[in-house]
């Protein structure tokens, strides 16, 4: 996944597991533009909300550094408590402001990438030293992405600002009119209102930059076909491994095979796609139970097995697939076979006592078997 090759070649989408990588490294899209939006948004509005305290706070303590009595002017202490009087009592009133502006910085970074911290985004890199690459960024189609989005920003506050100015202007010059606290008041409101004015005209930027930002982000984490094979290959492993897995899984099934069908009771067969071998020990199992089954060639090994130890073997086909579709190997079968399953097991039993010199007895008949069993 290497950065350096041409972006051309790059024409396949990011894989899951390429976004991963991308995360853990620090590599979300971000967008510099919704950040100040919000922030600029949450300042304006807390400075209008608060206009009245702040305002009243300011009043008070200016009030409060005028009136001051004779013998405490020369007082060489008064002025350090002075001002740190002062200085709580504005870090108060701005304090909730100084909460929510960072806040709104925070929630608009993680807005459109989440929360993401990697050391590896903060470590050293020579590159970024590189003058070559420094221009190329800045001249390069990011740069000039850069440069429209600040020379429309421009024209957007400007003509926000000048279309206010000159809708407030009474206002503003009225407030010279007007009684101190009044005035104070006002102003701040203004500069609140003033401030979500030109804030709000942002949110048109803003809502061409995140777009962009989300599909420049994915078009740098574009792979080559190449990078989606290997990717591929190490994720779900080599072709050789997996067919070294494959050869080890079926010699187990065949050593399997090999000891558990010659201690069945019977074989089911399909006649020839499918075979289940089933072994029943009365007071130790509660039910039949599925000791090996096949389909096609591991089909035939069962049956050749069976034969060669000597395991009846028994044609039905519905009741086969049954048991193959609808029971794992060591499981006992559902009770809707158990019917179709005793009627075979007993008619192995009577075979087995004729072989011993009972009289034969007929093939029974299997009872009609659901099919959903089996699909």
């Amino acid at each position: 996944m290497s950065d350096e090759k041409p972006q051309q070649d790059r024409t396949e989408q990011p894989t899951p597991k390429r976004l991963k990588e991308a995360r853990e490294k620090g590599n979300v899209p971000r967008s510099r533009e919704l950040t100040m939006t919000c922030v600029m948004l949450a300042g304006a509005s807390a400075l209008l909300f608060m206009a009245a305290g702040i305002g009243n706070t300011i009043l008070a303590d200016i009030r409060g550094s005028l009136s001051v009595e004779r013998d405490l002017i020369f007082d060489p202490r008064y002025l350090p408590v002075a001002f740190s009087t002062v200085a709580i009592d504005v870090l108060r009133s701005l304090l909730p402001l100084g909460v929510l502006v960072p806040a709104a910085a925070l929630g608009g970074a993680v807005l459109i990438g989440g929360w993401s911290f990697s050391a590896s985004g903060m470590a050293f890199k020579t590159s970024r030293l590189n003058p070559i690459k420094g221009l190329a960024r800045i001249f390069g189609p990011n740069g000039l992405n850069e440069l429209v989005k600040a020379l429309a920003k421009f024209a957007l506050v400007a003509a926000a600002s000048i279309v206010w100015l000159w809708y407030s202007s009474d206002t503003l010059l009225s407030l010279g009119r007007q009684p101190i606290r009044t005035a104070v008041i006002d102003a701040l409101e203004l500069c609140g209102v003033s401030l979500l004015i030109v804030s709000a005209t942002l949110i048109l930027i803003t809502l061409v930059d995140v777009p962009f930002q989300l599909w420049n982000h994915r078009k740098k984490l574009k792979m080559t076909r190449q990078e989606v094979r290997d990717e591929l290959k190490d994720t779900e492993g080599r072709p050789e491994v997996k067919s070294r897995i494959r050869m080890l899984q079926q010699q187990i099934a065949n050593r399997r095979i090999g000891e558990e069908v010659p201690k069945a009771d019977v074989v089911i067969t399909n006649p020839t796609h499918f075979a289940v071998a089933l072994k029943y020990t009365e007071g130790a199992m509660r039910a039949p139970r599925v000791v090996a089954k096949g389909k096609d060639l591991m089909a035939s090994r069962i049956r050749d097995i069976a034969r060669a130890a000597g395991v009846p073997l028994f044609s039905a086909p519905p009741l086969a697939r049954a048991l193959y579709s609808s029971t794992r190997l060591g499981q006992e079968i559902p009770a809707g076979l158990y019917k179709a399953v005793a009627q075979v097991l007993a008619y192995i039993y009577q075979l087995q006592n004729v072989a011993r010199g009972a009289p034969r007895v007929p093939e029974p008949e299997l009872p009609h078997i659901d099919e959903s069993l089996y699909r």
